[in-house]
């Protein structure tokens, strides 16, 4: 995000710029904000007009109040209105101090505003940026759109073995006003940029060549929507205003962070089913096509899904619902595989967005997987898979057997449901027969951090430090075990 200018010396690097549809699927989720219930305490706000408006002589002032979150989408808002001496307002956040990362997948889906004067950017900043400054910290723009142009911007800046400022970028034509997934693929011999998954930009910096040493430290996440500055220029279309920046998630992958073999996640959307019966398609709130008018006994079918190894597999569903009772079973191979049923509690209304999920024991291979109505009036978004590693998959240094654990039921048959997940400081536990059990907390470690009863269909978790914990709810027949992460 910082100024795009002849004075920007341009080394060209070892680059492969040809599209091309990422392949890598090892990657283990490790961190995420879906802005289901809020902003993520991870988010830092930067407010005021900065050093030369932010290094850029941008025109806003940053605030707050203009970052809200919108059926469960974060929102930015640039706003034409006098404010700390300027004439417009937005807000630019970060996760500097609190998240930052060395290498991996970044990524968001986002939809973005077009209109003379705007500058909504994606992008990260190297964590040594307090003791060494810009441009030798690193930046890395995931996303960066101007004006009414017809591209987006995948950049890096840097300074050289020269000592000199230097930048390397691409673009690519896209319609930013519709939701694209924006991500960057890092390791330690380069950064490849994609939209919706179709590699556009890459750039080597193995062995730190052309000076690049700065990417091979820790980076910090950004969002901001600039009004104006020495990119985009100063003239600006003041009735486009309030203009409004949608950000569905951003996730953070890396391979293989913990132990045990490099898992991989992958998400579908809901709509992509190659056969049905009975569901169909609406807008959805959270941007696309959701699959609705669910009824029971409805089924969706979705070939070839790649499951890499065996093992444990935790297998989610971005669900709404205004009805009681709602339930979905997953299977393999058009049924003759089940792999158990899911609980979905009534969310409030039809797009009242949340997650609920199961863990399954899947044998490796390429399977055609199916989603089966138990019980209808449910909506659905989309499904995601992930590999779990062999910390997800232990309990006090115990492992899960799968669906042949003599003792331990997992979420695919159980009887409750988990949300929301992520939580913050309760983590409600919907029970179809509404009777209080104990419950264990443990973390990625198998170590118990916290055992308390269900009060009132939920945990208070307010005391756990952030990050992925597993729940396990005693009853007294079995102990069902859920994973959620703690925002």
């Amino acid at each position: 995000m910082k100024c795009n200018t002849s004075t920007c010396l341009l080394l060209v690097l070892i680059l492969y710029c040809s599209p091309a549809i990422a392949q890598n699927n090892s990657w283990q989720l490790v961190w995420q904000d879906e802005f289901t219930h809020g902003i993520s305490p991870d988010w830092v706000f930067e407010t005021g007009t900065g050093a030369n408006g932010w290094g850029n002589n941008e025109l806003q002032y940053y605030r707050r109040e203009n970052a809200t979150v919108e059926n469960g989408n974060l929102v930015i808002t640039a706003r034409r209105e006098n404010f700390g001496g300027r004439n417009y307002t937005s807000a630019r956040m970060k996760t500097q101090g609190r998240k930052s990362w060395r290498y991996g997948k970044i990524e968001a889906r986002i939809a973005l505003p077009s209109f003379q004067g705007s500058w909504p950017a994606f992008w990260m900043l190297g964590e040594s940026i307090s003791s060494v400054g810009w441009p030798a910290c690193g930046e890395i723009d995931i996303m960066e759109h101007i004006n009414r142009d017809p591209n987006i911007h995948g950049t890096i800046h840097w300074r050289d073995h020269n000592g000199q400022r230097a930048m390397y970028g691409q673009s690519t034509g896209t319609d930013v006003t519709q939701y694209h997934v924006y991500s960057i693929e890092w390791n330690d011999k380069n950064i490849q940029w994609f939209v919706d998954g179709r590699k556009y930009n890459e750039a080597n910096i193995e062995n730190g060549v052309n000076g690049t040493h700065e990417f091979h430290d820790n980076f910090f996440i950004l969002l901001n929507m600039a009004i104006g500055g020495n990119w985009p220029g100063f003239a600006v279309d003041n009735n486009a205003f309030p203009a409004k920046m949608y950000v569905d998630y951003v996730r953070v992958y890396q391979q293989n962070p913990g132990n045990g073999n490099p898992p991989f996640t992958r998400q579908i959307e809901a709509e992509t089913f190659s056969a049905q019966s009975g569901v169909q398609l609406e807008p959805c709130a959270e941007g696309g096509l959701n699959v609705g008018y669910i009824e029971t006994a409805d089924w969706m079918a979705y070939s070839n899904i790649n499951f890499p190894s065996s093992g444990n597999y935790l297998i989610e569903y971005r669900v709404a619902s205004a009805v009681n009772g709602a339930r979905l079973s997953a299977d393999l191979q058009a049924g003759t595989i089940p792999l158990g049923e899911v609980s979905i509690p009534n969310t409030g209304g039809w797009q009242n967005w949340i997650t609920v999920s199961h863990t399954v024991y899947i044998n490796a291979g390429t399977w055609n997987f199916g989603i089966y109505v138990q019980s209808g009036g449910w909506n659905i978004n989309w499904w995601r898979v992930t590999k779990l590693n062999s910390a997800s998959a232990r309990l006090s240094g115990e492992p899960f057997d799968g669906l042949n654990s003599h003792d331990t039921e997992l979420e695919n048959n159980s009887p409750y449901t988990v949300f929301p997940n992520p939580a913050r400081d309760r983590l409600n536990v919907f029970m179809e027969n509404g009777i209080p059990y104990t419950t264990r907390i443990i973390n990625m470690q198998g170590q118990e951090v916290l055992k308390t009863e269900i009060n009132n269909g939920s945990v208070d978790i307010s005391s756990l430090e952030r990050g992925m914990y597993l729940i396990q709810i005693h009853t007294d027949r079995q102990t069902v075990v859920h994973r959620f992460v703690k925002e």
